[in-house]
């Protein structure tokens, strides 16, 4: 484990590798605690390299077995090794030679889980971002491609199965039980693509013709036994690979993809070229075992790592701080294909939900960076949802800017340009520019300002001259020290809506560039003029969340309530709602529990109740509308001297009086959207079990009764409804006879199924309440919980510290020291794990002093600890200082 700490890579040292390597030959013998691994490597010196130049290759915890360069063993003093590094002194004067390395692994005790491991059985590989270098000596750096020739050899008995990138070329029996494959990737890749499985699974299979009319063979790995659990993984496939043809014209070119589902996983997913290795809880899915949101996620992430073969794999990015070019790119292609499977508002709205749930908080918090850092001390920790998701939200904004034409003409463009390289951001907003003339380069500012952009609006209607009048002014906040914040490129969706007549129409506008239904912000202060405005119009702003920024002041109570009703954007009429919502919860927060009184006025609740009762709206945005903001939302909004226990209590209160205040409605729902038939995941069938569910959560919560979420978790028929109906039960009623038994009848059906049980330790650790710790300590001592495996630490650990407010946030601080222990034991083992949990930590500023002081506390008893890995090191210093 690495644990040198206080080295900074710097975007503005990027320099091009001395040496490239042309061909990749790699020979594996596999065995669980001995595989040897040998590599050929055809080295090629870069123009106007001086030949006496060494031969730096990367390592990581590696041990030099055998090296020779031209096929000669150099002398003793002409290279040095370290488990870290290979430095090859005495290097050929030719322009290319070759370099054969010998390195040997023990799979079995990598508990990482980056580079060769073994995962029950099965050998597996993880090598982003810096992987690769832990199974042989390289030039591990995404601008460094290589084609890969690749023979693994192991014992029939123990590995029947074989896999790694590209196409098959060759396989056959050896001497003594063993055999071997040959695989061949003919496209060019950075060493982090590189992927091996070999092992013993189930597979199942399927065909997909290209639009040029190839056929492609296509495979899903599983555990046998499970391969029917694959069946909607497989179909999610297939459809995003026509999706991506009909989209953007991207057609798959190898004869064959493959999917391996392995249980001990780091990440969600790995796109590796033509051999993408998954986490298997998105893989696996049927309705006893899953939920709604899990296919979903099946269905999203899926198309993710597939999407990735030309955003990502065909166009790399040259180094790590591009790795918003693949992510990003790739999120917003996951997000649209997601958008045509199901329905385009309620995606959008669960997008800008993640969105504010996760990515806000990292911009207004000590871990707050670009979408395209400058410097890093750990690359790891730089797959944020910043990178993601608000990589995303820009690719976004540049398709707003251009129309769906221009931007299909630029990506068309950089496609066409980039292809088999290694790109940065600024040939990518290249591309967009000279395929449409536009100028971009002050909406580039947004991959290198970090920070959240806020708009301070105001308005005036002058009746006479018919003249609506908004004055937008941009800043960002909070500034970030050191950080350029110029002024950005925001293109603002809106629409003027009238009392009577949906969006208004205006005859001329001035103060700022109007494209159609967008106000494009260039300068800190726009006054934007709309002549022929006959009413007093209420603006819908940021309709479909078009830049990802803040608004305020917000619009007046009045203002939102006439949205929520009356906006012909159903997007608008979500925000607004939701804006309303939080807005009385917060000032709720504010007052003294003696003076709280009712949380929403009577105006609010009736919005809630018509949206409920209104059948014109799709099940599933009813359920978005009806789901009130999250604690953690709420938090968000108040921003200081946070007390999560006042929260809390605000947030029950409020469910409570929407319950009664809505029995009959909510009655009548739950009870009308009984199952007809069989379960189906289909996005209409879903929307219906969220409605029916949120129904039934408010009739609870009103009641303070739970006994009708104990039925319906008797007679759920699906994981959907049980899994809800479970969580009712715990964080409602804990204690009750009705629920620990549904707790048991639960473990007793799912000890076998890992990751349905997930769901059983999640559903405990995030039930309100200080108790909980104590639940959470003991579920660490149960059978199927392991600190070894990233799912079940997720699961229990990381749902605690980040979905439970009033549990984690005790204000005695024994759960923040609970978590900075569970660091301390996982580091050891897997550094990245251990570093993720830590990001909970990353707005304990914003606590109230008890707590806060509390929080300091327990980071700092960790910080003390002699030998911390870079991953949380980095982390834990930022979240410090």
């Amino acid at each position: 484990m690495r644990t040198e700490t206080g080295t900074v890579i710097r975007l503005e040292d990027y320099r091009p590798s001395d040496y490239l390597i042309d061909t990749t030959d790699l020979a594996f013998t596999l065995e669980p605690e001995a595989t040897t691994v040998r590599a050929k490597l055809s080295v090629r010196r870069r123009a106007g390299v001086a030949p006496d130049t060494p031969l730096v290759l990367d390592g990581d915890e590696l041990t030099l077995a055998g090296l020779k360069v031209n096929g000669e063993t150099p002398a003793e003093n002409g290279y040095t090794a370290s488990p870290d590094r290979l430095v090859i002194g005495d290097v050929p004067a030719d322009e290319t030679f070759t370099v054969e390395i010998e390195t040997r692994l023990n799979p079995s005790a990598n508990k990482q889980l980056m580079g060769l491991y073994r995962s029950n059985g099965t050998y597996c590989t993880q090598c982003e971002a810096e992987g690769f270098r832990r199974i042989t000596y390289f030039l591990d750096r995404p601008d460094v491609l290589s084609v890969y020739t690749v023979r693994i050899e192991a014992r029939t008995e123990d590995a029947p199965l074989l896999l790694s990138n590209g196409n098959r070329t060759e396989s056959g029996r050896l001497e003594n039980g063993w055999h071997y494959a040959v695989w061949h990737d003919p496209f060019p890749k950075p060493s982090y693509l590189f992927a091996l499985v070999a092992g013993n699974l189930g597979v199942v299979r399927d065909t997909f013709t290209t639009m040029s009319g190839r056929e492609v063979a296509l495979e899903i790995y599983v555990e046998h036994g499970k391969e029917p659990r694959a069946a909607y993984a497989m179909d999610a496939l297939k459809r995003s690979m026509k999706w991506d043809e009909e989209t953007f014209g991207r057609e798959y070119d190898l004869d064959i993809f493959m999917i391996v589902a392995v249980s001990d996983f780091n990440m969600g997913a790995m796109e590796n070229k033509g051999l993408n290795i998954f986490n298997d809880k998105y893989v696996l899915a049927d309705e006893r075992t899953a939920t709604d949101a899990d296919y979903a996620n099946i269905e999203a992430i899926i198309a993710h790592e597939y999407f990735h073969n030309w955003t990502g794999n065909r166009i790399t990015c040259r180094d790590w701080f591009q790795l918003c070019l693949k992510e990003g790119l790739t999120v917003f292609r996951d997000h649209e294909f997601s958008a045509d499977m199901r329905s385009r508002t309620v995606k959008r709205i669960a997008e800008v939900k993640l969105l504010k749930a996760h990515q806000f908080p990292e911009d207004a918090g000590p871990l707050a960076h670009p979408v395209r850092p400058r410097r890093y001390s750990e690359i790891n920790n730089f797959y944020t949802a910043t990178v993601y998701e608000k990589g995303s939200e820009v690719v976004r904004m540049i398709r707003t800017i251009l129309g769906e034409d221009g931007f299909r003409k630029g990506l068309d463009l950089y496609f066409e340009r980039h292809d088999g390289e290694a790109a940065t951001i600024e040939q990518f907003i290249k591309a967009f520019e000279d395929a449409t003339g536009a100028d971009l380069a002050q909406f580039a500012l947004w991959y290198d300002q970090p920070g959240t952009p806020n708009l301070t609006v105001s308005s005036h209607h002058d009746a006479g001259p018919k003249r609506f009048t908004m004055t937008i002014e941009q800043r960002l906040t909070p500034p970030i020290e050191g950080a350029p914040h110029a002024p950005m490129h925001i293109p603002v969706k809106f629409g003027l809506v009238s009392a009577g007549s949906g969006d208004m129409e205006w005859t001329a506008v001035s103060g700022a560039e109007v494209t159609g239904d967008v106000i494009h912000l260039r300068e800190p202060k726009h006054t934007v003029v709309f002549e022929g405005i006959n009413e007093r119009p209420v603006a819908s702003l940021l309709r479909g969340f078009s830049a990802p920024v803040t608004l305020f002041p917000e619009a007046e109570d009045a203002d939102l309530a006439f949205l929520a009703r009356n906006d012909p954007d159903e997007y608008g009429r979500w925000q607004a709602l939701s804006t309303l919502v939080t807005r009385q919860m917060k000032q709720a927060a504010a007052r003294s529990a003696d003076e709280r009184g009712e949380v929403f006025d009577e105006e609010t609740c009736a919005i809630f109740m018509d949206i409920a009762a209104d059948d014109s709206y799709e099940h599933a945005y009813r359920a978005l509308c009806l789901t009130m903001p999250g604690e953690n939302d709420i938090a968000r909004e108040i921003g200081n001297d946070i007390d999560p226990d006042t929260i809390h209590a605000v947030h029950r209160a409020a469910s409570r009086q929407l319950g009664r205040f809505g029995e009959r409605i909510f009655a009548r729902l739950f009870h009308g959207l009984e199952p007809a038939g069989s379960y189906s995941p289909d996005a209409a069938s879903a929307g219906r079990r969220a409605l029916r569910n949120i129904a039934l959560s408010y009739l609870c919560h009103g009641s303070q009764d739970t006994a009708l979420a104990a039925k319906a978790f008797a007679q759920a028929d699906n994981m959907t409804d049980r899994a809800h109906a479970l969580t009712l039960l715990v964080h409602l009623s804990p204690r009750t006879d009705e629920t620990i038994d549904a707790l048991k009848a639960f473990q007793d059906e799912f000890r076998n199924e890992p990751i349905v049980m997930d769901k059983w330790f999640t559903i405990q650790a995030t039930a309100p309440g200080a108790e909980t710790l104590e639940t959470v300590k003991a579920l660490t001592g149960q059978t199927g919980f392991s600190w070894d495996n990233p799912n079940r630490v997720r699961a229990l650990i990381g749902a605690f510290s980040a979905g439970n407010p009033t549990g984690f946030n005790r204000p005695d601080g024994e759960g923040y020291q609970f978590l900075c222990q569970a660091i301390g034991r996982l580091d050891g083992a897997n550094p990245q794990v251990a570093a993720r949990l830590m990001t909970a930590m990353r707005s304990w500023k914003n606590l109230e002093p008890g707590r806060r002081e509390m929080a300091r506390k327990a980071m700092e008893g960790l910080s003390a600890r002699p030998r911390l890995s870079r991953d949380v090191r980095d982390i834990l210093d930022r979240t410090l200082a």
